[in-house]
């Protein structure tokens, strides 16, 4: 059941995203839910849902599966126009996911830990704020806040061994500090917010990149290598979107950038460069890494030049890069898929 949530809220929210840059046409009314509720799906049906059954996982209680469970629930409620429905299993799931993150965190005292749960506050703070039909400039800076401290989190939950200077941990709270601000301000004074929350993006990507193993890693072979290419492109992106993300909020016509510099180029690259290491360990599929998986994480950063760089000028190359991120995507479900047979065929009993 939680697989069939996380790929309806995905494919819908690809549609959805499709539909509004015109490369689809409406069958349904269901595809103009999607379009409407396109950033929700994405970024609660989905990614909430596929980080809920990670941390469920983690926590190994059947009650922590509560948390995917009703944000899947909810990214279906969506697309059948429940609206009131839907934000209510949000605000339900974004409730129970912090209460999963305290358990966590009560049984292991760490930096990530704490940061994990900082993230949880913020889902629930942008579900919150969603369910009371708030604007759409102040519920996205939480729901980026949340998926960006989890990346964060993971990161320093991966490098936790590495000697860092002493500096490194403060510089990282002040900069989450920032970003927490920088959402909580977009609410009331979008302008201010949104340079504070967008300033908070770019400074932490140069934390990362700073201090990151990536940048060691690159150097490595095989899938270290692989991974540290999809962080760092990643990084850069992040970065990217934390300019545009103050240009939008100074007035300059940066939207999309913003917001799929973010949503693609650094989410979408975090999920390509963790699925190898996640998906063993949460849904127990094995993966044979090759070369081949750089194919798709090529195309999503070509396409992303596109879409984001002519894109600005040329409405068309913003549709054809759009195509292609979702082309992109669907490549690297399919890698995912050719990679698990790979591994059985190699490891099949004589």
């Amino acid at each position: 059941m939680l697989f069939a949530c996380v790929a309806a809220s995905l494919l819908a929210g690809i549609a959805g995203g499709l539909f509004r840059l015109g490369i689809v046409a409406s069958e349904g009314a269901w595809l103009g839910r999607a379009a409407l509720a396109h950033a929700a799906l994405m970024m609660c049906g989905f990614l909430g849902t596929v980080i809920g059954v990670e941390r469920a996982v983690a926590a190994r209680r059947r009650l922590a599966f509560a948390a995917p469970l009703l944000s899947g629930a909810g990214g279906l409620l969506l697309l059948q126009g429940a609206h009131a429905a839907a934000s209510l299993a949000l605000v339900a799931a974004a409730v129970a996911f912090v209460a999963v993150n305290v358990l966590l965190l009560r049984r292991q005292r760490a930096p990530h830990t704490v940061l994990l749960l900082a993230s949880a506050c913020a889902w629930c703070a942008g579900n919150l704020l969603f369910a009371t039909g708030a604007a759409t400039g102040a519920v996205l800076p939480w729901w980026f806040a949340f998926l960006v401290m989890t990346v964060a989190a993971e990161r320093l939950e991966m490098t936790r061994l590495m000697r860092r200077r002493p500096a490194a941990q403060p510089a990282l709270a002040f900069v989450l500090a920032l970003l927490t601000l920088g959402a909580a301000l977009s609410a009331v004074w979008l302008q201010g917010g949104g340079v504070l929350f967008g300033a908070a993006l770019a400074a932490l990507a140069a934390w990362l990149f700073t201090f990151d193993i990536a940048r060691r890693t690159v150097r490595a072979d095989g899938l270290p290598r692989y991974m540290a290419a999809c962080l760092l492109a990643g990084y850069a992106w992040l970065a990217a979107g934390g300019v545009a993300w103050v240009a939008t909020a100074l007035g300059a016509p940066a939207r999309d950038l913003a917001l799929h510099a973010l949503g693609l180029g650094f989410l979408a690259s975090m999920i390509l460069g963790h699925a190898p290491v996640i998906l063993p360990a949460i849904a127990r599929i094995k993966l044979q890494f090759g070369p081949v998986f750089y194919a798709p994480l090529a195309v999503l950063h070509l396409s992303l030049l596109l879409r984001l760089g002519a894109g600005l000028v040329d409405f068309d190359a913003r549709r054809t890069g759009g195509l292609l991120n979702a082309l992109a995507l669907a490549l690297f479900a399919l890698t995912v898929v050719g990679a698990a047979f790979a591994w059985r065929r190699r490891h099949a009993l004589p």
